[in-house]
Parts: structure tokens; sequence; C-alpha cells
């Protein structure tokens, strides 16, 4: 008979300390691991409903019911046995400091991306996502973005920490190449005119197939490498309740996950999910979707890099 700490644990309640189950480990950088996972408790730069803090937490909970499942449908290997995940835990910063939050995670981000490692972050409302970039920009130079979102997040107004403003200071870094970019899902007021970036509104993903959709991606960012942001608001709030700014009208969890699923072959650098708050949530909807659109970007990303065992 099995010991108690030999015994896997397949229940869908318990023991979610970890992404997926994995070990925490609060020295990643010490670690074997091929891809690092870190939360970001962070809402500060919300302009709508705040509560984004509870994401990475929400997340981490909805992923035991990910966990148990071996080989995840429809994929035809495992991601635990295919690539070493650790969960380094959350992003610790000063409460109620925007800048130090925004430091650190770019420190921490860089420390991992120097060691070889690829990142794989939970917020939080989108901010996060521009010291990500910052930080992923130094190891891989410009890339392009594929954005998952209701809105560009282009806008040029509002403070210096906002959540709808990271793809106008973005382009204007130099971090991003716009013109090997695309966002896919919009459904909100944008200057179509002066838009620097390809878009798929919601209503045409909507009609198009994944298939068709992923064509279009692979055509505007080519050989680049791509770094993969997915608001948790592209999803119609039927999909996912949860999050600050829900807009009707989004795709369906299933064409979100075929689309990634798509992306086999690229040149991934980066990914993050952000945007999940659970409080307005009835059942752990969004958070879920979350967790389950992450594990989706692990696959495409360990197929990508050839850990595979075919």
């Amino acid at each position: 008979m099995s010991t108690f700490a030999e015994k896997a644990d397949y229940s869908l309640y318990s023991n979610a300390f970890g992404y997926l189950r994995q070990p925490l480990n609060f020295k990643p950088t010490e670690t074997d691991a091929d891809v690092v996972v870190i939360g970001l408790p962070f809402d500060m730069a919300t302009t709508g409903r705040s509560g984004g803090r509870m994401g990475p937490d929400a997340i981490r909970r909805a992923s035991v019911n990910l966990a148990w499942e071996e080989t995840r449908w429809p994929w035809d290997f495992s991601i635990s046995e295919t690539i070493n995940i650790v969960d380094a835990g959350d992003l610790v910063f000063d409460c109620g400091d925007q800048e130090d939050f925004t430091t650190r995670l770019e420190a921490f981000a860089t420390r991992i991306l120097e060691s070889d490692k690829a990142l794989l972050s939970f917020g939080g409302d989108h901010f996060v996502t521009l010291p990500l970039l910052r930080a992923h920009h130094k190891k891989y130079g410009k890339m392009a973005l594929l954005h998952f979102d209701a809105h560009t997040d282009t806008y040029s107004q509002g403070s210096k920490y906002d959540h709808g403003t990271m793809f106008y200071h973005a382009p204007n870094e130099g971090l991003i190449a716009p013109e090997n970019s695309i966002q896919l899902g919009i459904r909100t007021e944008y200057n179509k005119a002066e838009h620097l970036f390809d878009v798929i509104d919601a209503a045409q993903a909507n009609e198009l197939t994944a298939d068709q959709i992923v064509t279009q991606i692979k055509q505007r960012v080519g050989d680049m490498p791509l770094y993969v942001t997915f608001d948790i608001d592209c999803l119609d709030p039927a999909y996912a309740p949860g999050t600050g700014t829900p807009v009707c009208g989004g795709l369906t969890s299933d064409k979100a996950m075929k689309i990634i699923r798509g992306l086999r072959g690229m040149n991934i650098v980066g990914m993050d999910v952000v945007e999940v708050a659970p409080a307005y949530d009835s059942a752990d909807i969004t958070a879920l979707a979350g967790a389950t659109l992450g594990l989706e970007m692990l696959h495409v990303w360990a197929e990508g890099k050839g850990l595979v065992k075919k």
C-alpha cells in the first residue's frame, strides 16, 4: 500500500497550492524547470470593476480540475511528463505601490528569462503585460503580439498605470512590432484610421472558423518571436462572467482553445492570462477558463520546443 506521501491525489478539491498541482518553489531560477508560473495579484490599473488581484489564487484552485487528467484531451502527450513546471507563487510587492510592482515584475521576469526558462503569468489586470513585455524584449528583441481581448488597449489617454494603455506604450518603446501583431475578439471603440494593429473583431471571429483565424495569425506574425496575451474578457460573459469589463458578443471558450491549439509551430516566447476577477462569478467558470487556456498554451509551447516524444 502506498504511503501518504507517495499516493497521488486525484480529488478535485484538495491540495490546490501550485498551478496544476505542480510544486511551489520560491527560488525558480535554481530549479531545472522549463516553465515557471507566476501569479500577479495586481489590479490597481483597473478602470472597471476591481478584483483581478484575486485571479491567480482562483486559477490555481480551478486548475485542480485539470490536474487529474494525465493526458489532456485532445493532446496525445502528458504535459507533466513532457516539461518541468514550477509555480513560483505570487509576486511580492509593496501593497498599493504601482511603481514598486512594475519594477519588481520586470526584474523577476528578467531573471527567469536569463536562466533560459519560459514564463506563464496569471494576472491581475492587463497592465501586467507591459512590464512582462519589457523583460521579454531584453532577451528576444522586438516581438509580435497576439492579443485576445474585447478592447484594443491602445488608448493614449489614461494614467501611467492603466490597463487600457499598454499597447499604446509598447510599440512606442520598441517592444513589439504592430505590423506583425494581431488583435482578436475586439468589440469596443477604437480609432480604425490610425490603428497600427491588424484586428479580427469579435463579429468576424464568430463567423470565421478557428482554422481561418489561425491562417491569418500565421500570415501576420510569420517567424517572429511571439508573445501571447489573453484577456479573459475576450470570451463572451456567458463563458467568463468574472472579469472587470465584460462585453457581450465575445468568443466561446471552445473557439478560443481551438485557436490556441492552432498556434503549433509558432515561435512562442511568452504567455499570460489576465483579468480573471472571481468575485463576479458564481461557479468558478472564469477561473476554470483561465486555467484551461494557460494549459493549452503550455501544450503548444512544449510541442513548439520539440520536447514532445513521438
